[in-house]
């Protein structure tokens, strides 16, 4: 591959002015421009856009800071993040967060226009001292599933989801519904799950129906942490009849315990779930879907357009919509079911 040194020495110009050409300067004669041009196209010279970028100040790529990105959520957006910088020059990098020990990490130096010229997070509030550092070092920040102050961000109501939610049970004639929310132990500070949990007790205290504090239970995602949870709900006395999860993913956990002690799904136990992944469809799992892919997609091109722009663009909410997605797993409470 041609390099721009041998470029400028067919042109009789230095490596600078053959810059200049490829960055559209007005510094540049026509004469030369056109003599500089006929040497790209004789040697075939095609520029290095990461090297373009760093001349500027740029590094050519958008980095998402992205908590357990192999799980299915995360995974969604990732693929809206893709679909917007279809066509864009600039590369994807993924920073996987963990742990604290890992945000603090990648948030320490993504500052450094050298590792990311803009920057998604998503479903975790920044602390707001690093938040701060870098938005002063001029990298353009979007949020995903948060929300801080100074930042724009893509998010949903997940209080009004956990009402969809439990308002779809109620109208069902469930009242004995069971609850199965967030690790309370989390150390990112991940909010979506109370604030579901928040929606619930708000519906339930609507419908004027007493909450059974037996059936409110937590956990982490892990589908096998969800299985255990709904093997010891089922097997009380007095078992509900419905089960709200705040993640698909727990959804399916409740689904596989309520099979193995050979049980049914819907007819003895309702199970919705939050999210609508791809695999919800497959099982047929009734949730409540949020935007998942639509979500990532515009906070990159709300990061784009920053990135394109001269000023900075006005701070701004973007809230997306909710919607339960009936499908095969809930219907009415069985027959014979007390109201508690």
């Amino acid at each position: 591959m041609a390099t721009i040194a041998e470029v400028a020495a067919r042109a009789g110009v230095g490596a600078g002015t053959v810059s200049r050409v490829l960055n559209h300067s007005p510094k540049v004669s026509e004469t030369t421009r056109a003599r500089v041009q006929a040497a790209i196209a004789e040697l075939g010279y095609r520029p290095n856009p990461l090297a373009q970028g760093l001349s500027r100040g740029r590094c050519r790529t958008l980095g998402v800071v992205v908590p357990y990105f192999t799980t299915p959520s995360p995974v969604e957006r990732l693929r809206g993040v893709a679909a917007a910088l279809d066509g864009a020059q600039h590369d994807l990098v993924i920073f996987n967060v963990e742990s604290v020990a890992h945000r603090d990490d990648f948030l320490g130096t993504l500052d450094r226009r050298d590792r990311a010229d803009g920057l998604l997070m998503m479903s975790f509030p920044p602390p707001p001292t690093d938040l701060s550092r870098i938005v002063a070092a001029g990298v353009p920040v979007v949020l995903v599933d948060a929300v801080a102050e100074g930042v724009s961000s893509v998010v949903v109501d997940d209080v009004a989801g956990g009402r969809l939610a439990t308002e779809h049970l109620l109208e069902l004639g469930h009242e004995r519904i069971a609850f199965i929310g967030g690790d309370p132990d989390e150390p990112l500070g991940f909010t979506s799950a109370d604030d579901r949990e928040l929606g619930f007790r708000q519906a339930m205290a609507d419908a004027g129906v007493e909450i059974d504090e037996s059936l409110v239970r937590y956990g982490t995602h892990a589908r096998e942490v969800a299985v255990a949870i709904a093997k010891d709900l089922l097997r009380q006395d007095a078992p509900p009849t419905a089960v709200f999860a705040t993640a698909d993913v727990q959804a399916l956990g409740v689904i596989e315990a309520v099979r193995s002690l050979g049980r049914h799904v819907p007819a003895d136990l309702s199970v919705i779930g939050f999210d609508d992944i791809e695999l919800s469809a497959y099982v047929g799992l009734t949730t409540v879907r949020q935007p998942l892919f639509e979500s990532g997609q515009l906070a990159t091109r709300l990061l784009l357009e920053a990135l394109a722009g001269d000023t900075t663009p006005a701070v701004h909410v973007h809230e997306l919509p909710l919607e339960v997605v009936v499908r095969t797993t809930t219907g009415p409470r069985p027959p014979g079911a007390g109201p508690t």
